[in-house]
């Protein structure tokens, strides 16, 4: 009981720990890609295509079949041994091997394995399109989560520099510096900083909370974020242009990659459709035997004579030799199952010349599914194209507000700086100070969001070149 305890005690510290272990950015993308329900689905069509393709696979053996079957037969029926009518029952058992194998019917079991191989690819292709897509989203939430965070960070210090500032109002107002109506502003703007405060908790909350159902953790109060200082990441990717990273993606995407693969399954569905239209030969084989359980009659190689008429002139009897038979049990199972078998085989040809038209009509729907998986690529590649057109156009857009931003601050912590040495030494009054306060605390709130919001924006132009989800 002692061991059982402490072992009990041990996992539960580990799964403690486990918990309270922040996360990183790839340790959440490592579990949202094991975790997630629609990759799950993803690798389940995989396993699926697998299976499609052994059956394509099986097309090419031999269609082998083993039947069997026994049967009593009762009722008024003519005993073989006497050839009355009797009421009797009588039993029999037969087998047959029955074998079917395809020469040529227009190279459809060919044609099926290439459609099963492409199948094959275009699942892989939906998988890691589909993992590509679930890590950007992951990076999304999580830098959702540091923006909270560092959000939050900056709340919390202007509460503190507004606490000061209350007491330092208290000191001036007490030494006759500044009036004591001064302090209801100081007052009014730390009850608004407080408030601001809390929204930024429940905001901090409510990211962590996004990001753990994202990548399926229930132990929200436990879960953090890798307590690491995120900066601008050092990136060459503006340095590209538009046109070399849509080059790159046309030919890398995966979802491109699908859609093309599905164009060539359309295609391989046309050359199957033409194939149906086909003669198709075909050999079979099949070999049979059947066993009886009743009593036989077998001649005794003995003979009788039986009168068959009588001499006109001298009445002498016209006799005519016949066998003598007599009833034996059944032939053993080997022995009659050697007997009585048989063989049936030849060839089989088949030409469809009028099916109601249902094999043109396949054939003309599998064209118009070509020219519909061509246009969706068509369509696909000018979507590729105008996001990384408006993705590149964003990061760059993004770079800007940030430097703006960092610009922005300078000049507002500047001017923070010098409203409070006005306001130390009474110069300015409460409201003044206040409106400086606030836009340096919009200042830092404005640079935490460019900061954020360009580093996504990167990422997802990034993306698009093939560079593997980091915040590094």
């Amino acid at each position: 009981m002692k061991k059982i305890i402490l072992t009990f005690l041990t996992l539960l510290l580990s799964g403690y720990q486990y918990a309270q272990e922040p996360w990183t950015l790839e340790a959440c993308v490592e579990r949202a890609l094991e975790m997630n329900i629609s990759i799950k689905q993803s690798q389940l069509d995989y396993v699926n295509s697998e299976i499609e393709k052994k059956g394509a696979i099986g097309n090419f053996l031999p269609n082998v079949n083993v039947g069997g079957n026994h049967s009593w037969n009762v009722g008024l029926n003519q005993n073989i041994t006497t050839g009355l009518l009797e009421n009797v029952t009588t039993q029999f058992s037969s087998m047959n091997l029955n074998l079917n194998v395809d020469l040529y019917n227009g190279l459809q079991n060919v044609k099926r394995l290439h459609r099963a191989n492409l199948s094959l690819l275009a699942s892989q292709y939906q998988l890691e399109d589909m993992a590509e897509n679930v890590a950007l989203l992951v990076a999304n939430s999580y830098l959702q989560v540091l923006f909270s965070k560092e959000a939050l960070a900056a709340q919390k210090l202007q509460l503190e520099i507004t606490k000061r500032e209350l007491d330092r109002t208290k000191k001036l107002i007490s030494s006759g510096v500044i009036p004591k109506g001064d302090v209801y502003e100081v007052e009014a703007n730390l009850a608004s900083q407080e408030k601001s405060v809390v929204d930024a908790q429940n905001a901090y909350y409510l990211s962590k909370i996004a990001l753990a159902q994202l990548i399926l953790i229930d132990d929200y109060e436990n879960f953090k974020i890798a307590n690491e200082k995120y900066d601008i990441p050092v990136s060459d990717i503006l340095s590209k242009t538009p046109t070399e990273i849509f080059s790159y993606a046309v030919e890398n995407k995966k979802d491109i990659k699908l859609i093309e693969t599905n164009v060539e399954i359309a295609k391989k569905d046309l050359e199957i459709s033409k194939a149906l239209s086909m003669p198709r030969l075909s050999a079979f084989y099949s070999y049979s035997s059947r066993i009886s359980y009743s009593d036989r009659i077998v001649p005794t190689g003995e003979f009788g004579l039986n009168t068959i008429g009588v001499v006109e002139s001298t009445n002498e009897k016209v006799v005519a030799p016949y066998p003598i038979y007599k009833t034996e049990k059944p032939l053993s199972f080997s022995d009659q199952f050697d007997l009585n078998k048989g063989q049936n085989f030849g060839l089989s040809l088949s030409i469809p010349i009028l099916n109601s038209f249902s094999t043109r009509n396949n054939i003309d729907r599998s064209k118009i599914n070509i020219l519909r998986s061509v246009n969706s690529l068509e369509q696909k590649k000018l979507d590729l194209e105008n996001t990384v057109n408006q993705s590149y156009n964003d990061a760059k857009g993004a770079i800007k507000a940030y430097q703006a931003s960092v610009k922005l601050l300078a000049a507002r912590k500047q001017a923070f700086e010098y409203a409070s040495d006005k306001f130390e030494i009474g110069t300015m009054n409460s409201f003044d100070f206040s409106q400086a306060k606030q836009r340096y605390e919009l200042a830092q709130f404005e640079l935490i969001r460019t900061k954020y919001d360009y580093i996504f924006k990167l990422k997802v132009l990034e993306f698009y070149f093939g560079v593997p989800i980091s915040v590094n």
